[in-house]
């Protein structure tokens, strides 16, 4: 684990996604005033951060690896949102916040840990009446896809699933869908550029430890896998209102 959160210490982004993707899907919501936002699995902060330039409300930004809050509380004081960005590290299947407080939960990239299903059952009691989620999901944008690709998640995310199953199966967890989108292959090169450059220079430091090349070698593979089987998988931003 101590490579791994080496890898991943200072990246911009955690998951596929960039502000341009952030600001269309909070776009297909109906204007909010004021609204109380969880950000659930909020990593480093560039979708938080986002939330807070474009709306006027308060902001709770969860996740459980300290260091990601302490880089994302820096950055909330260095750009003046103290007053309305709080950093709370807590597990996202064990929030602690009463029912219905919040008009808007937003998770970009980090359902995927506890499962879609489970993530949209448990939050949907902290959405107030009239509340709403915005979740990004990776999903199987075509069917049967190539074994190597298939076998590939199915071992690193075996809970994936099509994008038209999501779709159908949303209404029964007590949601209407307001707007889905795919993002492009741009926010996935957001997220994989900067993390293939940090691969690469670990590869070198770690040449002679097989354990850390072992990890290494496993996001590079992801990195592969993308590379060659772009047409079939994808990240879905889901934009839900609770009924």
């Amino acid at each position: 684990m101590n490579i791994f959160f080496e890898i991943h210490t200072n990246l911009t982004r955690e998951s596929p996604g960039g502000e341009e993707y952030t600001r269309q899907a909070l776009g297909l919501l109906p204007p909010l005033e004021h609204p109380n936002i969880l950000d659930i699995g909020c990593g480093p902060g560039s979708h938080t951060l986002t939330l807070a330039q474009c709306t006027d409300g308060k902001i709770t930004a969860v996740d459980t690896h300290e260091p990601f809050l302490v880089e994302l509380r820096v950055k909330v004081k260095t750009q003046g949102y103290e007053q309305r960005v709080h950093c709370v590290n807590q597990s996202m299947d064990s929030l602690s916040f009463p029912p219905q407080s919040f008009d808007l939960i937003w998770s970009e990239g980090a359902v995927y840990i506890m499962g879609f299903e489970q993530g949209l059952n448990n939050w949907r009691s902290l959405l107030k009446t009239q509340g709403y989620l915005v979740v990004s999901e990776l999903v199987w944008l075509r069917a049967n896809p190539p074994a190597e690709v298939a076998q590939f998640w199915g071992v690193n995310y075996p809970g994936m699933q099509a994008r038209d199953a999501l779709l159908a199966q949303i209404p029964q967890w007590g949601y209407q869908v307001l707007a889905s989108f795919v993002l492009p292959e741009a926010a996935w090169w957001n997220y994989y550029q900067p993390l293939e450059i940090r691969l690469e220079e670990l590869g070198q430091v770690y040449a002679q430890d097989e354990e850390a090349l072992r990890i290494i070698a496993q996001e590079a593979q992801e990195i592969e896998m993308y590379r060659q089987y772009k047409d079939w998988y994808g990240y879905q931003f889901f934009v839900l209102e609770k009924v």
